[in-house]
C-alpha cells in the first residue's frame, strides 16, 4: 500500500445531536471507515479494540462524604461548563495536540462525553485505515513519513466533519498541512511539564511510543532526554494552537506542587474555560473590526 495512498471515507448523517457510529461499532475495510450516528444521544467512536465512553460518576472513594461531595460538585461544573461552551463552538470541531503522553485521549473523551460530540483517536483511525494493530508497527513496516502522510489524509477527512473531538498524535503539529485542517475547528494544546511527561511513560513503558523506544538504559531518563529533544523541534508548533490549557497553572490555582495530583476532569473544565474565553475573545475583536469597518464607510459617504 503506498503512503498517502490511504483514503479515510467518512460518511455521516444528521440526527439528533452530534455524530457517532452505528450501534455495533466501525464496519470499514481497510482504507475506508464508515461512520454513521444512532438514534440518539452522541457516543464515542468505537475504534479498534475500545471501547465507548462511560457517563460520568461520581465515585465514593476512601476518603468518605467528602470526596464524594466534591466529586459531584466537579461534575456539575464540567457539565455547566460544557454547555456554556457548546453554544459558542456552534457545531466546531476540537482538536486536542500535546505531547505524547499528556492525556489528550482521555481528556477528550471526557470533553466529548459532555458535549454530545463523538471522540476520535486520530492515531487509531490511521491504524485502522492502513490495517496495523499499533502505531510503533507501522514505523517499523513502513516508516514515519508514511505513518505520517497517512495521519494527515485522516485530519482532513475529519475537518469536513463537525460536533467531534479529536485526539491528535503527538507529532501532528509538525505538518502546515494539518494545521489548515484543524483550523477549520478550534485547537486545544495541552502543556504537560516533561518530567511529569517522562514519569508517566516511564511507568507505563516506551513499546508502543516508537520515538522514546529505547533497547537499554534507565526509562526516564531515557524519556526525559527524548522528550526535550521533541519539545524544542516542535514547541513552536503547539504555540500554533487557539487555545493553551498550562497544567502547571491548574495546579498552581490548586494549591498544588505537583500537575500528577490533577484529575482529566480538573483539565477538562480549564479547557472549557479556556475555550470560552478565547471564543469571546474573538467575537470581541471580529465586532470591533466590524464597528471600525462601518465608521470608515460612513466617514467615506460624508465626503
Amino acid at each position: 500500500m503506498e503512503a498517502g495512498g490511504v483514503g479515510l471515507a467518512l460518511q455521516t448523517r444528521a440526527a439528533g445531536f452530534g455524530t457517532g457510529p452505528r450501534r455495533g461499532g466501525l464496519q470499514s475495510p481497510i482504507g475506508s471507515l464508515r461512520v454513521a450516528e444512532p438514534a440518539g444521544a452522541a457516543v464515542a467512536v468505537r475504534a479498534r479494540g475500545s471501547k465507548p465512553v462511560a457517563p460520568l460518576r461520581a465515585k465514593k472513594s476512601s476518603g468518605g462524604h467528602e470526596n464524594l461531595h466534591n466529586s459531584v460538585d466537579e461534575a456539575l461544573l464540567l457539565k455547566r461548563k460544557s454547555e456554556e461552551v457548546l453554544f459558542y463552538l456552534n457545531g466546531r470541531c476540537v482538536y486536542l495536540v500535546g505531547m505524547m503522553g499528556s492525556g489528550k485521549s482521555t481528556v477528550g473523551k471526557i470533553m466529548s462525553e459532555v458535549l454530545g460530540y463523538s471522540f476520535f483517536d486520530s492515531d487509531k483511525l490511521v491504524e485502522q485505515a492502513v490495517g496495523m494493530p499499533s502505531v510503533a508497527q507501522i514505523f517499523k513496516v513502513h516508516s514515519e513519513a508514511f505513518f505520517r502522510d497517512n495521519e494527515s489524509s485522516v485530519l482532513r477527512d475529519l475537518s469536513s466533519m463537525r460536533r467531534l473531538v479529536v485526539a491528535t498524535g503527538g507529532g501532528a503539529v509538525i505538518r502546515p498541512v494539518n494545521w489548515k485542517y484543524m483550523k477549520k475547528g478550534l485547537s486545544v494544546w495541552l502543556d504537560v511539564p516533561l518530567d511529569a511527561l517522562a514519569r508517566r511513560i516511564a511507568k507505563v513503558g516506551t513499546a508502543s511510543r516508537p520515538l522514546l523506544d529505547q533497547p537499554s538504559g534507565d526509562p526516564y531518563t531515557m524519556a526525559f532526554s527524548k522528550l526535550s529533544m521533541l519539545a524544542e523541534q516542535r514547541g513552536d508548533a503547539y504555540a500554533n494552537a487557539d487555545v493553551r490549557v498550562s497544567l502547571e497553572e491548574i495546579a498552581s490555582k490548586q494549591g498544588h506542587d505537583d500537575v500528577s495530583k490533577l484529575t482529566p476532569t480538573d483539565i477538562a473544565i480549564e479547557s472549557f474555560h479556556k475555550i470560552e474565553s478565547f471564543v469571546l475573545e474573538q467575537t470581541a475583536d471580529n465586532a470591533a473590526g466590524d464597528s471600525q469597518a462601518e465608521s470608515q464607510v460612513q466617514r467615506m459617504q460624508t465626503l
